[in-house]
């Protein structure tokens, strides 16, 4: 896991439309970064919806939002619509990124051991340090907690 003070990974990825992001493309404001498992399943859709709610409150406090999982761009474009997410999914196939963001480890599931997506959150700063990262986020917390974090950071 990436840790306080750490410059961010670069990356570039596919959105549900398929144009290419890189972190580059987010510089000068504050960026939530959050890495879930899978589009539709009931914890990811409860988090995405949270954020979509809270995200016109995101862009006043400066910031901007971006959901990243191993789901193709088709399916974050089902995803984003049918939730209507205002904020930026990213399709991270091989999981390249989330390794390089520490969101990979082992999970337990109804009893068994299994290696996955670890739900990850991340605010980097406008020059892509790190200053907030938590592991193993409650996918109904998250977001108001994540957002009063970045709300703090403009006092």
């Amino acid at each position: 896991m990436l840790t306080i003070g750490q410059k961010a990974p670069a990356f570039t990825l596919c959105d549900g439309a398929g144009n290419a992001r890189s972190l580059s493309d987010f510089a000068g404001r504050p960026l939530v970064v959050y890495f879930y498992p899978k589009d539709n399943t009931p914890g990811c859709t409860r988090q995405a919806c949270a954020f979509g709610a809270l995200y016109g409150r995101f862009r006043a406090a400066g910031a901007e939002v971006v959901g990243i999982s191993r789901d193709g761009e088709a399916s974050h474009a089902k995803f984003a619509q049918k939730f209507s997410l205002p904020f930026i999914l990213l399709s991270d196939p091989d999981r390249r990124v989330h390794a390089a963001y520490g969101a990979i480890g082992e999970k337990k599931l109804y009893g068994k051991v299994t290696v996955g997506t670890v739900r990850t959150t991340y605010v980097l700063d406008g020059s892509g340090t790190v200053v907030y990262a938590k592991a193993g986020v409650s996918p109904d917390k998250n977001p108001a907690e994540v957002l009063e974090f970045v709300q703090n950071m403009q006092k």
